[in-house]
């Protein structure tokens, strides 16, 4: 599946900026953490960009309506697996087992905090953010209050890392695409 084919059935399903911006970051991120470790960074993108495909449809049925939609679309098993992993011990009991799978379980949510920490920086943007400002902003729990911190420390925990080690590699790969994104989404807008 392509990039392109992927962004087609998230826009199918979802017509709010936020969300498609959301499915974008995800992918763009998961994108780079591909790079980093030697994987295919376009299966990567398309898992990132499709993983919240029912979210604003379904939101009391996130990744249990998914595979029923990308099974509509055409979408692979191994990637619906993986798209659906994301919602372990909240929707579902797919635990995430590829190391794409429980990058996506531990960045899905650190995505949503960066981001709006980013809006709350004059920049609005992740280009000038540190480790210690989102700390602060991870740590203030009526901050993105939607963002579950247990989520994200039980990411990095199941990947083995520090959860400095994912905020700033998931800053980093925020990074790698926020430009690309934006101009994406204003043509995607009419902006």
């Amino acid at each position: 599946m392509t990039r392109e084919e992927a962004i087609a059935i998230l826009r199918k399903y979802n017509k709010d900026r936020f969300h498609i911006q959301h499915g974008l970051t995800v992918g763009g991120c998961l994108k780079y953490f591909a790079e980093q470790y030697g994987y295919d960074p376009e299966h990567w993108e398309v898992v990132g960009i499709l993983h919240d495909v029912d979210f604003e449809l379904y939101p009391e049925q996130h990744c249990i309506k998914a595979p029923e939609l990308l099974r509509e679309n055409g979408v692979s098993e191994d990637i619906i697996r993986s798209v659906c992993s994301h919602g372990w011990g909240i929707t579902v009991d797919i635990e995430p087992e590829h190391e794409m799978e429980k990058i996506l379980y531990a960045a899905d949510e650190l995505t949503g905090l960066i981001g709006a920490a980013a809006l709350m920086r004059l920049s609005k943007s992740v280009s000038d953010m540190e480790v210690k400002s989102l700390k602060k902003k991870f740590k203030d729990k009526k901050f993105a209050a939607g963002c579950s911190r247990d989520v994200i420390l039980a990411g990095a925990e199941k990947l083995g890392w520090e959860p400095d080690r994912l905020f700033a590699e998931t800053i980093d790969a925020m990074r790698s695409c926020e430009e690309s994104i934006n101009r994406e989404m204003a043509e995607l807008f009419g902006e």
